[in-house]
């Protein structure tokens, strides 16, 4: 009784138009789960940016600069005379079309091979569980070591040198002719790379919905009409991973151009991830290094970009 007497009087006690103060604002306190998912979380954001944020803000840093760790004097700011002295370095373009070169035989060939491969495996008949695996062995072992194997193959006594004795042809210095060297690594690569993005494509094919083909052979679409119209647009997201995917592990190819020739012979297999670490750690030029290094991130990102615009733009 007496609460109901007292509030018309405090409410009668403010002034005519004036607006009531806010409620006071209630300190928000993290719940439990909050602080488990920041304790979680912390050590992988931790290690991104220690190891890999860290590194690429020092290596750009060090891209204006020009640094020997021989060098006793430390860094030495030089602007962007590291970038103006790319224009003009004969090796470095030499990379650059190596390494486009690299990329366009091995992507195109790779995803037509990996999509015929998705469709091949993508139908039921008896051993295609074990024909699936057999094909994504390759891409389990390490680069490295498959380099080893294919060191061997194209070696003069060889696997492919002693098919070609036993036709009567003779042997052939694959990784020795600047002509055949840069066809031999990226026959290698090509075989390496089928069996991921065979998978990736696999895994686009079966997320289509069987009613879009069910819907297609009941208007009468033959297999070319239904691969046109139902199974490439339903695999273009896809698409786009794979191909873009594909021009970023091919653009930083090293390994295998460290394995199989040493950027050689004459620099038909020098790459600009190879020419990289020559400059670095063999002339210890760190600050060209670092910029050779940022050129060819804003190429990929470019050619990334190019790529991924000219699949999807079909779709428009």
């Amino acid at each position: 009784m007496t609460s109901t007497t007292i509030a018309p009087v405090a409410a009668s006690s403010a002034p005519a138009g004036a607006t009531p103060p806010p409620p006071p604002r209630r300190r928000r306190r993290w719940s439990r789960s909050a602080i488990f998912g920041l304790v979680f979380v912390l050590p992988a954001a931790l290690y991104i940016v220690v190891f890999q944020l860290v590194p690429v803000i020092y290596g750009l840093v060090l891209s204006f600069t020009t640094y020997s760790p021989l060098s006793r004097s430390g860094p030495e700011f030089t602007g962007v005379d590291n970038y103006a002295e790319l224009l003009g370095d004969a090796d470095f373009g030499n990379a650059l079309l190596v390494t486009g070169r690299y990329v366009l035989q091995v992507l195109p060939i790779t995803v037509v091979l990996a999509l015929g491969l998705a469709l091949l495996v993508n139908r039921p008949f008896k051993g295609v569980g074990l024909f699936r695996s057999a094909l994504y062995v390759p891409h389990i072992v390490s680069l490295t070591a498959v380099s080893m194997v294919w060191l061997w193959m194209y070696s003069q006594t060889g696997l492919f040198n002693e098919v070609l004795g036993f036709f009567g042809a003779p042997a052939q210095s694959w990784l020795l002719d600047s002509d055949s060297a840069l066809n031999a690594v990226s026959a290698m690569r090509i075989w390496k790379a089928l069996g991921s993005n065979m998978v990736l494509l696999l895994a686009g094919l079966q997320s289509i919905p069987r009613d879009l083909y069910e819907a297609a052979r009941v208007d009468g679409a033959g297999r070319w009409a239904t691969f046109r119209y139902v199974t490439l647009p339903g695999l273009r997201p896809m698409l786009v991973y794979v191909v873009a995917m594909d021009i970023i592990y091919l653009a930083q190819g090293f390994a295998e151009i460290y394995v199989l020739t040493q950027g050689g012979p004459l620099a038909s297999t020098t790459t600009v991830n190879y020419l990289i670490y020559t400059e670095a750690f063999q002339y210890n030029q760190m600050g060209s290094a670092s910029a050779m290094a940022f050129v060819l991130f804003a190429l990929i990102i470019g050619f990334s970009v190019l790529a991924v615009r000219g699949v999807m733009g079909r779709q428009k």
